[in-house]
């Protein structure tokens, strides 16, 4: 497969989880990948068991200067960015009157202006080369709706997705097309830490949780990874040009617009 042959890919949180699958897939369909992560050490591992077509980047989505070095790093070491998927984030849960300003503020850092200032660096480098490009932000079916305990994480992604559609306006222009994926919930190592969450929260058994959240699932079971990778490759490809600014739902059925 060689849908992406040629392309630059930065994926920002890419060591582990979604982002790693996103990177392999791109890697498989001919694109060079920069794992970009706050976690330089694990991108490193990362990138050395895709192989030689993805490469480790240092990238802190909540310092400004660690953004502008990150894409400076990677369109002059590739000649330039092509596509960016904005995926770094954060998750925690607290009832209402539970909510700390530290807890707002980091989520808020991460999800929001991490995708936003992340965006906005790569879509500058985008148009100083002025061959357009394809940015890919990730939302939630989370942003679709509130939850009880949920919510400062479901606000940072009904952000992403504001933010989405007024990118997506602004940038056509140029020949940038942004879009963004709604994932359900997709079982992993995030989804081991929000079952422990929530097993404190709501008095459950580990486990129990994930459980639950999986079989009211209309599909049948919780997303994976890869469930994610074939939207993430059609929204980069060229069969994607005339969308613009849209949330896709990716969620075994859980979210229908």
């Amino acid at each position: 497969m060689s849908r992406l042959a040629g392309k630059t890919a930065l994926i920002t949180g890419a060591a582990r989880g979604i982002g790693q699958a996103f990177a392999e897939r791109y890697v498989a369909e001919g694109a060079t990948v920069a794992i970009a992560d706050i976690d330089l050490e694990r991108a490193t591992a990362t990138a050395s068991r895709i192989g030689k077509q993805a490469f480790a980047v240092h990238l802190d989505v909540s310092d400004q200067a660690s953004i502008d070095a990150a894409v400076r790093t990677v369109a002059e070491r590739t000649g330039g960015i092509d596509i960016l998927i904005n995926n770094a984030a954060l998750f925690d849960l607290a009832p209402i009157v539970e909510i700390t300003r530290e807890s707002f503020d980091r989520l808020f850092s991460i999800n929001v202006a991490g995708t936003l200032f992340t965006l906005q660096a790569v879509a500058r480098s985008m148009i100083a080369r002025g061959q357009g490009g394809k940015i890919i932000n990730m939302a939630s079916q989370a942003g679709r709706r509130g939850e009880a305990l949920v919510g400062v994480y479901c606000a940072t992604k009904a952000a992403v997705i504001s933010l989405t559609q007024s990118a997506g306006l602004d940038l056509i222009k140029h020949g940038i097309n942004v879009n963004a994926i709604a994932p359900g919930v997709v079982d992993g190592e995030h989804w081991d830490h929000v079952d422990a969450l929530f097993a404190r929260h709501e008095n459950l058994a580990p486990g129990e949780k994930k459980r639950l959240v999986g079989n009211a699932v209309p599909f049948g079971r919780m997303g994976t990874a890869q469930d994610l990778t074939g939207m993430a490759v059609f929204l980069a490809s060229q069969e994607a040009d005339y969308i613009v600014a849209q949330t896709y739902n990716v969620d075994g059925g859980n979210w229908m617009n």
